[in-house]
């Protein structure tokens, strides 16, 4: 007998309702599983659960990504121009480019590194019965033929076949359907899905590549990798547009300066390539990399695991934040504080003692393993609580749906849940009862009896002998006649807490003075949530509604904009109040640590899980706190704030130079000149105005939070410096050519001003200053004369004459105040503009003057 395969018939399955604690099915004879060897072979065969889709890059392609790129092809033929013409001087920027490719590879290596040990810590873990034992192995190690045991908060790691027992799946993450499915004996599992109550052996069929959602995560795989963020998106059309334009661009440079203007070919390549070179934004894509995976790695110390980067940025813009009661704002532990018997019992004989029996019987045969039902299990065992001799019918598991359990004994049919769903249009009878615990914030759960009871019919020889909560007996009874019992009867109340985090106030407070809206989201009784939220120092926690009320989805769509905490949300609730809040043009970021918040988690812009709680929660998230501390919650905020922010910021000092250069080129091209620079000047402008000014910005703590569009807030910075840049150079190469001034006094005049309004722009994007913006300026100020004192030739800087440097000085104080002028209009453009009443009056006039028509 090597595995439960060839142990049993499909017709001696209901043998296996077992003790899963002990490996035994009903007659007592083990379950053995695989053995090591048989194990061995399907390893050797390839028919383990690992799968070769990842989101996450290989070593390979992280490699590629970064080394076979279009710009480094650009860079390649610009190389091999100024190799043919001789001019090796102007590679000056070829060890910044390889710079950039190595630091990239290499960031992006460490990021993946540290993530890699984080993903092996909190892989998903499944319990298999191998060589007859039970072993916690992670789920990619798993074969076919394995047998695992699945409970209510497993993800289902691989198809499978229902061996024994019973538990309730949601599908909704393959099919899109909410409702919680059934599963019995024989019944198909499917890979993706996740087990909400309930408990089984299950035999894995599919495994690998070969499972459902690894077909599913190909296919997707196939069509894209998937929605990217605010800011990597503007950064990829950016990218785009100068791919595009800067060949027609250097081709007519280079057609006019060698036929129209007589240049030498020499000339023509160097002047095409300066022009080339400055529309390219080398660094950027760097600087995001490099700020992204830095920013990986200091969360990762902090226990926060990140499955999508994207989750930086979008947790930085969130305007509202939707919690959960149980995990987030209190602690995931619960305890049972006292039974109460309720004044509506109608059992005389049935006291707190007795009640304590029941709810021992009940916990040991109900196979739920939540949070709620593992209290009341500690709470029996802590107190000694002894088991009675109840005869076993049937059990139901609670399901998020019902949200109560149900256990059919021969002596009575018992029900435990909230009290609302139980009682239904007669939970008045008892509200005040309840609401007693309420108001203190407790969570009360009912404990009644329904309104049949069967009666074993001992007249059935040929029926099965019923086995009791002792499993002295196996099988299942029959049914005879029924009694019934008036409906609904009351018992009694489980009274249970959470005790709040410590730091649950101050994270809360945080959140309200950056002015995100909090919105708690519970499956529990609305007035408990409330309460618990009060206490959490949760701003508006006392608009409270009862979700079971609000019966479409207009009804929730209005019930966002009005209250503060949901109770009694159902899984599909969840999702829909995410939607509506989505609809208002929010951001939302969902945490949870159940599978009820699973659905939505996965449409919130950013999901949080705490690892503490489901393995499929966790599985679904974006974003995992590996200690769930929810006190880490601001600490990712500004991670995030600090990340785009920065970028945001040193992206503008990129986006002058690409605008300088493309609007020079298209100057140079109307005006019939030829580019005044060379590329080893547009390399020493770079170094020392841009690219190292702009990855030390981007190390500063920045906490402010984000606002507007990432590339309006770029250009808007930009744009003036940008303008000055044209501006001045072009009028400095006018004159130029009016006082028959040489060429190479024009570039070095022409480099020199876009050193002084490259210093202008950091000195505006820098305020308010510190030492640390201080210490960037000191020293980019520095290196920049140093390479133009002793390197001078390396970067093509030569002694002008006296009338080019008095030319250079006048024109630069005129570029302070044209940039300073400039700075001024677009503000008030934008201002104007981004006034909602103008805007509509604007689109007004279009539409009444037909202006596009």
């Amino acid at each position: 007998m090597n595995n439960i395969c060839r142990l049993y018939t499909q017709e001696e399955v209901f043998y296996l309702d077992t003790n899963s604690e002990n490996n035994l099915d009903t007659r007592g004879v083990p379950i053995m599983g695989l053995t090591s060897e048989e194990v061995r072979k399907r390893i050797d065969n390839g028919q383990t659960n690992h799968t070769d889709i990842s989101t996450q890059k290989t070593v390979g392609q992280i490699v590629k990504s970064n080394l076979l790129t279009y710009f480094n092809l650009i860079f390649l033929i610009l190389t091999v121009l100024l190799c043919i013409v001789g001019s090796f001087r102007n590679l000056t920027f070829l060890p910044v480019i390889i710079g950039n490719t190595v630091i990239g590879i290499f960031q992006e290596l460490r990021a993946k590194k540290t993530l890699d040990k984080m993903s092996m810590l909190n892989a998903p873990h499944s319990i298999v019965v191998r060589d007859g034992e039970q072993q916690q192995i992670q789920s990619e190690e798993l074969v076919k033929d394995d047998i695992i045991i699945l409970s209510a908060g497993n993800q289902i790691c691989a198809d499978a076949t229902v061996l024994s027992g019973s538990i309730s799946v949601n599908e909704a993450l393959l099919t899109g359907e909410s409702d919680e499915i059934k599963k019995k004996s024989g019944d198909r599992l499917m890979s993706g899905s996740f087990v909400v109550s309930g408990q089984c052996y299950a035999k894995l069929d599919k495994v690998g590549n070969e499972s459902y959602i690894s077909q599913l995560t190909a296919q997707a795989k196939a069509m894209g990798d998937g929605e990217q963020s605010e800011m990597i998106r503007y950064i990829n059309k950016l990218v785009k547009w100068v791919g595009i334009i800067i060949i027609p661009v250097g081709i007519i440079l280079f057609c006019q300066a060698y036929i129209m203007n007589g240049e030498t070919f020499k000339k023509s390549v160097v002047s095409m390539v300066a022009a080339v070179l400055g529309m390219i934004p080398e660094g950027l894509y760097l600087l995001t990399t490099v700020a992204l995976a830095l920013s990986t790695i200091r969360l990762a110390k902090k226990q926060v695991l990140l499955h999508d980067m994207k989750s930086i940025e979008t947790l930085a813009r969130v305007d509202v934040l939707c919690v959960d009661k149980t995990g987030t704002i209190t602690e995931p532990g619960m305890q049972v504080t006292e039974l109460v018997i309720s004044g509506r019992c109608g059992d005389a004989e049935m006291d707190k003692r007795a009640f304590a029996h029941l709810l021992a019987d009940y916990s040991a045969v109900i196979e739920d393993n939540n949070a709620t039902m593992e209290a009341i299990r500690s709470y029996v065992a802590k107190n000694e609580i002894e088991k009675g001799s109840r005869t076993l019918l049937k059990t139901q598991p609670f399901t998020s749906a019902n949200k109560y359990s149900k256990v059919s004994f021969v002596e009575g049919d018992y029900m435990l849940g909230a009290p609302e769903f139980i009682m239904k249009d007669r939970y008045e009878e008892i509200s005040e009862e309840i609401e007693e615990y309420q108001s203190k914030g407790y969570r009360v759960l009912l404990m009644a009896e329904s309104g049949v009871s069967y009666i074993e019919n001992n007249d059935d020889k040929d029926a099965d002998d019923s086995k009791n909560i002792n499993g002295e007996k196996s099988g299942e009874a029959s049914i005879g006649s029924v009694r019934p019992l008036g409906g609904i009867s009351p018992i009694g109340y489980i009274v249970l807490s959470n005790p709040i985090r410590e730091n649950a106030e101050s994270t809360f407070t945080y959140f309200k003075e950056q002015g995100v809206a909090i919105k708690v989201i519970s499956g529990d009784n609305p007035a408990t949530v409330s309460e618990v939220a009060k206490r959490a120092g949760i701003d508006g926690a006392e608009n409270y509604v009862d979700a079971s009320t609000l019966a479409s989805e207009k009804d929730i769509t209005e019930a966002v904009d009005k209250y503060t905490v949901f109770g009694r949300v159902t899984p599909k609730q969840k999702q829909l109040i995410v939607r509506a809040l989505q609809k208002q043009k929010h951001t939302v970021a969902m945490t949870g640590d159940g599978v009820n918040d699973i659905l939505a988690m996965k449409d919130a812009d950013c999901s949080i899980a705490m690892a503490s709680g489901s393995e499929a929660a966790a599985q679904a998230a974006q974003t995992v706190l590996l200690d769930s501390d929810f006190g880490r919650m601001p600490y990712v905020v500004f991670e995030g704030r600090q990340v785009v922010n920065n970028i945001q910021r040193s992206a503008s000092l990129f986006l002058v130079k690409n605008i300088f250069s493309l609007l020079m080129a298209i100057f140079s091209a109307i005006f019939a000149i030829t580019y005044p620079l060379e590329p080893s000047q547009i390399s020493l402008i770079s170094m020392f105005t841009i690219g190292l000014p702009g990855f030390l910005l981007a190390l500063e703590p920045n906490r402010n939070r984000i606002e507007g569009n990432f590339m309006v807030n770029v250009m808007l910075k930009a744009l003036p410096a940008g303008l000055t840049d044209v501006l001045s150079v072009g009028a400095l190469v006018i004159c130029g050519q009016v006082f028959n001034l040489p060429s190479e006094d024009i570039a070095t005049a022409g480099t020199m001003l876009l050193a002084v309004v490259g210093f202008m722009i950091i000195i505006k994007i820098s305020h308010p200053f510190n030492k640390m913006k201080y210490g960037v300026l000191l020293i980019n100020i520095v290196g920049l004369l140093f390479c133009g004192l002793f390197l001078g030739r390396l970067f093509a800087i030569e002694s002008i004459s006296s009338i080019c440097f008095l030319l250079m000085v006048v024109f630069a104080f005129a570029a302070e105040s044209m940039f300073r002028y400039l700075t001024l209009f677009v503000e008030k453009l934008s201002s104007f503009f981004g006034d909602e009443k103008n805007r509509k009056k604007i689109k007004r006039k279009i539409r009444k003057y037909n202006i596009f028509k």
